[in-house]
């Protein structure tokens, strides 16, 4: 699924400043509001960023990156208070289902990745955020599946992978990281330039 929203050049102008005293917003009567990124946020790379499923309080925050898309791996609909966030802020929302099952009956679909890495590799599409319920498992392997690309080794992509997951890591996820190919990929990005 996709909802494409067309942005205004305007809304390319913005650019997301991080800077610790930038991370307080100021409301109509002068009060400070922080901004909350949603749980488990972090950068990816340059205009990836990765997270757990956003929330109301953490739209502001999300307001502050100039997102393009949204990459969401669950097979849920998306609520409707998030997509009016998308609508109202032309964010394209990319939705790969992949069924959050427990071990030992992980499945990953191959062919489902592959498609949400093409996304996310499209430099058009960011910047993006990645996300699932907890950014751990699926929002883990996807990232997990970009490091492979960009030629990290397994030890460094497991490293990541268990940062987020944590005590909830997952060896199935873990073998399915090792086992993705990413050559194909490299090919299609290649033929695409």
């Amino acid at each position: 699924m996709c909802i494409e929203i067309i942005r205004t050049p305007a809304a390319y102008s913005a650019v997301a400043d991080m800077s610790p005293e930038k991370s307080v917003t100021a409301d109509v009567d002068g009060e400070e509001n922080l901004l909350v990124p949603p749980l488990n946020f972090s950068m990816v790379d340059y205009g990836i960023f990765r997270s757990g499923f956003p929330d109301t309080p953490n739209f502001p925050f999300l307001e502050t990156l100039g997102l393009r898309s949204i990459i969401y791996l669950c097979p849920e609909p998306y609520p409707e208070v998030n997509i009016q966030f998308l609508k109202a802020n032309g964010i394209r929302l990319f939705q790969f289902g992949v069924e959050g099952s427990k071990e030992p009956f992980v499945n990953i679909p191959d062919d489902v990745i592959r498609r949400a890495l093409k996304v996310l590799l499209d430099e058009r599409n960011r910047p993006l955020l990645i996300h699932c319920k907890r950014g751990k498992h699926r929002t883990g392997c996807l990232v997990g599946c970009l490091r492979k690309w960009q030629n990290w080794c397994l030890a460094s992509i497991f490293d990541e992978y268990q940062r987020f997951a944590a005590d909830k890591a997952r060896v199935s996820d873990q073998r399915f990281l090792e086992l993705f190919d990413v050559s194909s990929i490299k090919q299609l990005t290649s033929s695409d330039s």
